[in-house]
């Protein structure tokens, strides 16, 4: 058990680990323009059915945050089992920035915005900014759905404990 004895907050660290032991999906992040770019994101969700609204959280020190205050809309596909190299790549601040961002990377272009989307992703949907709100270090960025798409129908790519891992669909059940 990870706990402070005095009932305090653990540091940064120590919370970034508890909070991993909530298992998500994962996505990544995209906008289009002159300057397209990706970003790995676990922090989404859907958030209303009508109006159809999703949100992301965004780092306040990424190019995507910058990127996302002019963006019109912007892109979001939820990873496959299969995509854990892209999500290491799009997570990875090391990587290219800019027209070769992604030259490698299987895309399709958003019906609605153009923005690049992943291949072969289990779901895309397509947004425009709806509201932004302060989230701390990050951004909530709300976006209101423009298109919904179900795409792959193969076991999805997790992230839990701080590991990339997939769905078991010989034992998965439905809730």
């Amino acid at each position: 058990m990870t706990g402070r004895p005095d009932g305090s907050l653990p540091t940064g660290r120590e919370l970034r680990r508890v909070l991993g032991s909530f298992a998500t999906g994962v996505t990544v992040l995209t906008v289009g323009g002159m300057h397209p770019h990706g970003m790995t994101v676990n922090s989404f969700t859907s958030v209303s059915l009508d109006p159809p609204l999703v949100l992301v959280c965004v780092g306040r020190s990424t190019v995507t945050h910058t990127l996302l205050e002019d963006a019109s809309g912007f892109g979001l596909s939820v990873l496959a089992a299969g995509h854990a190299g892209i999500a290491r790549f799009f997570a990875d601040p090391r990587r290219p920035v800019g027209p070769g961002e992604f030259a490698g990377i299987p895309t399709v272009p958003g019906a609605r915005s153009g923005v690049p989307l992943i291949a072969d992703a289990l779901a895309w949907f397509e947004c425009e900014p709806w509201r932004h709100y302060d989230g701390g270090d990050h951004t909530i960025v709300v976006g209101r759905l423009r298109t919904a798409v179900r795409g792959a129908t193969t076991g999805a790519l997790l992230f839990h404990d701080g590991v990339l891992g997939t769905t078991d669909h010989e034992r998965r059940t439905r809730a």
